[in-house]
């Protein structure tokens, strides 16, 4: 299980850059938890990468949660279909809970 932590805006400019050390450090992992309590800012590259993610770990069965996303980026994802592919959770140690 690998626990990732992501902050500030996740957008054009830097979800190539975040794609590539994810994957890379996710090649083995079969469970992961996304922290995105500093997240202030998702773009549509930003849900490109999660559904990468999400695409990457459901392969090899494996669950990603996503913890302390802002009301505004839930109801983004709420919106375009996102939301359905993860699960949520108000803190790290929920993550956890969901995991078990």
């Amino acid at each position: 299980m690998s626990i990732i932590a992501l902050s500030g805006s996740v957008d054009s400019k830097n979800a190539p850059a975040i794609r590539d050390e994810l994957l890379g450090s996710l090649k083995d992992a079969k469970n992961v938890i996304i922290d995105m309590t500093e997240v202030n800012y998702l773009s549509s590259a930003g849900l490109r990468l999660l559904l990468l993610v999400y695409r990457d770990i459901a392969a090899r069965n494996g669950k990603v949660v996503l913890v302390g996303v802002s009301d505004e980026i839930q109801g983004v994802m709420a919106n375009t279909g996102f939301i359905k592919f993860f699960k949520l959770a108000a803190t790290e140690a929920d993550g956890l809970s969901s995991l078990a």
